[in-house]
């Protein structure tokens, strides 16, 4: 009888902490042993050449979502999840959402019913709290983390999603109290508001307005605003795709001052600018996002974030919607103004690829570093440490082998997501994953899914316990 399921052997293993040469003996779906000549498994894979990393965890994606302005998005757990595994990426967690005058337990139920039998690497749900009610607040949201879904997002922006401030106080009591991680979408609805009722006024409608309408002091003002909230309450919190050095000044600032504040960037960010939304006709569309893709020098305000530790995580916010669709990116055709389109790009399959190649190839971050971005810090902040996120005897295999000198171009005929576009069409990358494993088993090989659907599993999420962010720290 032989020893383990997999034996995975001659590759350069990349954590968090450290990169050495070892062998991993994978037995019903975990690591049950790192070291040297380790014996015989029914399976041998030849790492030679390759680094071997965990598995992507993309903590920040939509996924199926109601909407209920007739937007539709275009990825289901089925063609989501496939695309995260092509990329990568072996667990995911999006969201559900509560909807005004729904109960939260209700979104959960049907968001568990929405990705049944559907998934091909395993998952988790943060929430959306869109109505704190008192109920909500005192029964459904403490039962609710007790129960393993313990991240929740709120929104300060969007008239069907957003908190004013003194219920952002009592959702934040709320967590202190029940040990939840509570993740932001820091933008002043009012300024946003203002900008768009003055740029409309003046014909302004493209789509290249809605970055100019989602200022970046409304991303600074509110970023400001969370965080004071959080330090009142004494609780930690996450600011969410945040673009550029003027929320960035706030969350170093917080952190500078000890606050369990954390912050979370996206390839967006790294890679368009607001150029991007200036384009002939209608094309900008593709890349309305909120917050929007600033300008060159914003680019390098989140690299340096990035590399100084400012940022613990690096998430897609995948959120897709299909171009040429009535019910995506045209859901009120081309002559609407910037305000109607639906906010969000596609991200899942390209995320791990882009910052490998933009950070570690060019040297802007170091491997290890990248994992921690992308796998570990994720798993700490969201209580699903260490089963994912780390290579470590008795850790779930979750796994991905990384070419670090193939080349490849970005090509949306080539990804595995049901959008229409890419935003990254033409990238030209270095380093890619060649096999990623979840428990154990094949999701995808060189770019293609291995994986059945229904082979992920739901994951329940412990309370988090995070540590406060340490500046330089390349981790927790």
């Amino acid at each position: 009888m032989t020893r383990f399921d997999t034996l995975i052997t001659n590759g350069r293993l990349i954590t968090a902490a450290d990169s050495y040469d070892a062998d991993i003996g994978i037995k019903d779906g975990r690591i049950v042993a790192l070291g040297e000549d380790l014996g015989e498994a029914a399976e041998v894979i030849d790492a030679q050449g390759l680094w071997v990393m965990p598995g992507g965890i993309d903590a920040h994606c939509h996924l199926d979502q109601p909407l209920g302005d007739g937007a539709v998005m275009a990825d289901d757990f089925l063609t989501g999840t496939r695309s995260a595994a092509c990329g990568g990426t072996t667990t995911v967690i999006p969201f559900a959402v509560q909807q005004k005058g729904q109960s939260l337990r209700a979104a959960v139920e049907d968001y568990h019913r929405r990705s049944e039998g559907k998934a091909m690497v395993d998952y988790a749900f943060h929430m959306i709290v869109t109505d704190p009610t008192e109920s909500v607040l005192k029964e459904e949201l403490p039962a609710l983390i007790e129960e393993g879904y313990s991240s929740f997002k709120i929104y300060l922006t969007y008239d069907d999603l957003k908190l004013n401030d003194r219920e952002v106080l009592e959702v934040l009591a709320m967590a202190r109290r029940e040990g939840g991680m509570v993740m932001v979408h820091a933008e002043n609805a009012d300024c946003i508001a203002y900008l768009t009722e003055l740029l409309e006024s003046q014909g302004q409608t493209s789509p290249f307005y809605h970055g100019v309408a989602h200022s970046a002091i409304a991303e600074r003002e509110a970023t400001h605003r969370a965080i004071s909230l959080a330090e009142l309450i004494d609780v930690p919190l996450l600011i969410v795709h945040v673009s550029g050095p003027e929320a960035i000044e706030q969350i170093r600032w917080a952190q500078g001052r000890g606050l369990r504040v954390y912050g979370e960037t996206c390839p967006q960010y790294l890679m368009l600018t607001a150029s991007d939304l200036d384009q002939e006709g209608f094309e900008g569309a593709k890349c309305v996002c909120s917050p929007p893709p600033r300008d060159k020098a914003a680019q390098e305000a989140v690299w340096q974030a990035l590399e100084g530790g400012v940022f613990q995580v690096f998430s897609s916010d995948h959120a897709p919607f299909r171009y040429d669709d009535p019910q995506g990116k045209k859901l009120h055709g081309e002559e609407a103004g910037f305000h109607h389109i639906p906010n969000g790009i596609p991200g899942l399959e390209t995320r791990l690829s882009i910052l490998f190649s933009e950070g570690v190839v060019k040297q802007r971050i170091d491997p290890t570093r990248f994992v921690a971005l992308t796998a570990t810090n994720p798993a700490k902040i969201y209580g699903l440490y260490p089963r994912k996120g780390t290579i470590a005897i008795g850790s779930d295999a979750d796994l991905t082998l990384w070419d670090p000198r193939a080349r490849s171009t970005v090509r949306n005929v080539d990804l595995h997501h049901a959008v229409d576009y890419t935003p990254y069409e033409g990238l030209e990358l270095t380093g890619r994953p060649v096999l990623a494993l979840c428990r154990g088993a094949s999701v995808s090989r060189n770019g293609e899914p291995t994986a059945e659907p229904g082979h992920g599993q739901f994951l329940k999420c412990d309370k988090p316990q995070p540590a406060r962010p340490r500046g330089q720290a390349k981790g927790f």
